[in-house]
């Protein structure tokens, strides 16, 4: 089950299409849905778990704590809304592209892809591009 939990004034509209986004995700990786919590939060609130958890004294749009088991994926994922916001400025993209790139991000993460080498965050990137195009809001 995927959640949304707020600790900023970001809400985010049209959650369950965000979940069953993210669930189809899981599903196309050949993945099991866990327990997965988002949490949108401040620069304050995610540098401190930075510096808390992983001895980072930097901003950071998202943080990940992977709690997978096998092929079932769980953890917490947390989102700095004014990370994002700046990101899809300085890259010229919209808040909400921006955002389910980051969202995704954290997935692709506990599905087994890798960003620390050149060629891991190539590859990531295209997982990214590729996930994104499942996004779909049905029209009214």
């Amino acid at each position: 089950m995927i959640s949304f939990n707020y600790e900023s004034d970001f809400i985010l509209e049209h959650e369950s299409v965000f979940s069953d986004w993210l669930s189809n995700v899981i599903e196309s990786e050949k993945k099991n849905e866990g327990e997965i919590n988002y949490i949108f939060c401040d620069d304050d609130y995610l540098l401190g778990l930075n510096q808390q958890y992983l001895n980072h004294d930097t901003l950071t749009d998202i943080i990940s704590f992977d709690y997978s088991i096998g092929n079932e994926l769980h953890g917490d994922i947390f989102i700095s809304i004014e990370r994002v916001l700046e990101n899809a400025e300085e890259f010229k993209v919209s808040f909400e592209e921006e955002l389910k790139r980051v969202m995704v991000h954290g997935i692709l993460h506990y599905c087994g892809y890798k960003d620390k080498s050149e060629s891991d965050e190539l590859i990531m990137r295209g997982k990214e591009e590729e996930k994104m195009k499942m996004f779909h809001v049905k029209q009214k």
